[in-house]
């Protein structure tokens, strides 16, 4: 192609002004560094986004069943979960039953939220890789299953007991009191959300219905998808199928403030960055202003041997998608490097305590890849529009007067 060919040898020539060259290639640098940027801080958000996600669902239901008002809790759960269980992409629907207690173990002391589960709707949580070590296969009424962090902390180990304080786990003619029950420590489960892995822990349904002194209830029915995105579907649907004093609640709706606050930030950033590239943008804009002002002889020569204005002006446009071109190409790729490194290696080490993560997760997916590169071409052609109209305006007689 004429325009390219011409476009490529202006980029490649030795100029007499050497400042052409050098804002040449700082428009160069600014374009790859606004793409490497923008490449590194969605993949950091995306990470997030990803890893807590993962590591919620892992532990929580994709849709839960609860009682509008907290009250004596879900009586006849059983046929209602079947009913749930016949939805489109509900896997399983299985009882939930959360209470608060206080476990003690060898070392110290720690609150913990105990749910009960029924073995035939294990969560991900006390499946393999998640399960570190014990097995849930034949748990028992007085068994328990807790999060890595909480049995560090507490000194629990697999086989070893714990006792479990009930805060209001007898009826006394005095009212209710606090007791205390020893389990048997079944397995230990990392989810990789600190929040989890600190504070929850597993028993059979059954057992946890005993040791808070309840009958055949639960306080919640935890459905199971194949595609965590149909959740409002399936809850709008689960609504029409259970009894009006009962409500369904989507992951998305159980962890709006995170993920909200993860969108929010995903829109800053693209936003901060995007700076970057309107630098670069203005870096190319000089620089081609600066070289119609040197090759002015040399685009009237072209249009006197007949080159057209569109040509001239496609001569400039070349050029800057050259300029654009290469930045986006070199950014992408240490961008992408970058990620892949920082992200096996674990470069950027987290307070698990502030963040629930122990590191930086980088997720950087081709899509937004694809999504920068056409911003960043885009941006470096919208600079080219004005200096290539310029050129389009030299007068050929004017220009070679004095030549």
């Amino acid at each position: 192609m004429f325009e390219f060919f011409i476009a490529s040898r202006y980029l490649r020539a030795k100029r007499k002004q050497v400042v052409i060259s050098v804002i040449t290639l700082i428009s160069v640098i600014g374009v790859a560094a606004g793409v490497m940027a923008m490449v590194i801080a969605l993949a950091i958000n995306s990470g997030f986004s990803s890893t807590l996600q993962k590591n919620l669902l892992g532990a929580t239901a994709h849709v839960m069943i609860q009682e509008k008002t907290q009250g004596e809790g879900i009586l006849g759960w059983e046929q209602i979960a079947v009913r749930l269980a016949k939805l489109p992409h509900v896997i399983s629907a299985g009882p939930g039953l959360y209470e608060p207690a206080y476990i003690n173990g060898p070392v110290r002391s720690s609150g913990v939220i105990v749910k009960g589960i029924a073995l035939t709707a294990l969560p991900d949580a006390l499946r393999p890789p998640q399960l570190k070590s014990g097995s849930v296969k034949d748990m028992g009424p007085d068994e328990i299953v807790l999060g890595m962090r909480l049995a560090d902390s507490l000194g629990a180990v697999v086989g070893k007991r714990v006792q479990v304080m009930i805060p209001n786990g007898e009826l006394t003619p005095f009212g209710p009191r606090p007791s205390l029950k020893s389990f048997r420590v079944a397995g230990v489960f990392e989810t990789g959300f600190y929040d989890v892995d600190n504070n929850w822990a597993y028993m059979t349904l059954a057992g946890a219905q005993k040791a808070f002194g309840l009958d055949d209830v639960v306080n919640s029915i935890d459905l199971r998808l194949d595609d965590i995105y149909k959740a409002p579907e399936v809850a709008a649907a689960a609504e029409k199928l259970i009894p009006s004093k009962l409500a369904s609640l989507t992951w998305e709706e159980q962890n709006r403030p995170i993920l909200n606050a993860l969108s929010t930030e995903r829109i800053v950033t693209v936003i901060t960055i995007g700076l970057i590239q309107l630098v670069a943008a203005l870096n190319i804009l000089i620089a081609l202003v600066m070289m119609v002002m040197e090759k002015h002889r040399d685009i009237a020569i072209l249009m006197s041997m007949g080159c057209r204005a569109r040509q001239i002006r496609r001569i400039f446009m070349c050029q800057g998608a050259l300029i654009g071109g290469v930045g986006t190409a070199v950014g992408l790729i240490v961008g992408y490097t970058l990620c892949y490194f920082a992200n096996h290696y674990r470069w950027i080490p987290l307070d698990e305590q502030v963040y629930s993560l122990a590191y930086v997760p980088f997720d950087a997916r081709w899509s937004t890849g694809v999504l920068i590169a056409v911003g960043a071409m885009a941006v470096s052609i919208l600079a080219t529009l004005y200096p290539a109209r310029s050129a389009t305006k030299i007068a050929p007689v004017e220009a070679l007067r004095y030549e």
